[in-house]
């Protein structure tokens, strides 16, 4: 059995790769994850996902970050490998890396709003982030459900989708990261996650892949959960996710680095929060961070509005809140810039940070 990669492999590891930085991708034709991977209008998003990947790779990104979706894999298992693959071929063409994220806490109470996910023609609510009026991104008491793993019947083969699909890419370069896990221990699960954490790392593990394994950290320091702290002590590099201050981020950083491996930050941009391409991206390129901030053209998923959270914070009083602005998302559907000001700052330290990398691998 594969085990955790030592400080000094993995610091090796990331020490030879170029400074990686990009998005949390979903074509913007795509109201949510199952459209973007389900058959239905396929050759459309994956179209679309070329023009938009040649668009991110003339910014600077060099990487994106994709979330896939259980209930795909199941029920269109051997169309779904086929279009992962030539996800990842399109990637690659424009010098694109691909960070892989299977499991997913952000969810919503199984209740009166509940919608079972479904193939098909997908929902689409307008006006609210993510397209879901039924939004994780609320205030509530209540736990999230995940039917991938809560349902004894599923998790046995969504562990095994875990399996197949890093066995088969476990040599493949266009893979960078394995993300195992995203926000574990969110939407109230808590502790419910923290088998699933350890058995997700053993899985992937046991496979003993060519790239490092992660899992985030997304709580402000103090608040981790159970499922959190299970996740950073398995975690090759450190992964987080900071929507927050640039002080909140120069802290955060500043505690994960006591864990003596790389730092990557894969969900980052909230302007509302004031939390900005000018101050982060500097940042994250001046510690060489690797960053993914969430979403790119502006689309379907309607990611440039406010969480239901934001209103609910307002509503309870909180003034400042900058409603003025997008939340996420870097281009209009246009493909012209959302601030033309933020993408100029892109390249140019896109390009300082390649030069540098460039300059270090020439030397002798």
């Amino acid at each position: 059995m594969a085990t955790q990669w030592t400080k000094e492999r993995i610091r090796e590891w990331y020490h030879e790769m170029p400074w990686l930085r990009g998005c949390n991708y979903l074509p913007a034709d795509c109201c949510n994850r199952i459209a973007f991977w389900q058959e239905l209008d396929w050759e459309q998003h994956l179209a679309t996902a070329d023009r938009e990947l040649e668009l991110a790779a003339a910014t600077g990104f060099n990487s994106v970050r994709v979330l896939l979706e259980f209930i795909v894999w199941g029920e269109q298992h051997d169309g779904f490998l086929l279009r992962f693959e030539q996800f990842l071929a399109v990637a690659a063409k424009h010098g694109i890396s691909v960070m892989v994220c299977f499991a997913n806490d952000c969810t919503v109470p199984k209740d009166e709003n509940y919608r079972p996910q479904q193939l098909g023609p997908q929902p689409c609510d307008w006006g609210y982030h993510g397209g879901r009026r039924n939004s994780p991104h609320s205030t509530t008491d209540q736990i999230g459900y995940y039917p991938a793993l809560d349902e004894p019947e599923n998790a046995g083969r969504f562990y095994a989708m875990v399996e197949e699909i890093v066995t088969k890419y476990a040599a493949d370069p266009r893979i960078v990261i394995w993300d195992l896990y995203n926000e574990a221990g969110a939407a109230n699960r808590g502790d419910v996650s923290v088998p699933h954490v350890k058995r997700i790392f053993d899985v992937a593990r046991s496979v003993d892949p060519i790239q490092p394994l992660t899992s985030c950290v997304w709580r402000g320091l103090g608040h981790f959960s159970a499922a959190e702290k299970t996740a950073l002590e398995l975690s090759d590099l450190v992964s987080y996710h900071n929507y927050s201050s640039y002080a909140d981020n120069v802290v955060m950083i500043d505690f994960l680095r006591r864990y003596g491996r790389p730092i990557i930050n894969t969900e980052w941009l909230h302007r509302q929060q004031r939390n900005t391409v000018q101050e982060m991206f500097p940042l994250f390129f001046l510690e060489k961070i690797g960053c993914w901030n969430w979403g790119f053209v502006a689309g379907l998923s309607q990611t440039y509005e406010p969480w239901e959270y934001m209103y609910q914070r307002y509503s309870a009083g909180e003034r400042d809140i900058d409603f003025t602005k997008w939340q996420h998302d870097l281009f209009r559907p246009s493909l012209r810039p959302y601030d033309p000001r933020e993408i100029e700052l892109i390249e140019r330290f896109c390009l300082l940070a390649d030069t540098r990398h460039g300059q270090k691998k020439q030397q002798p």
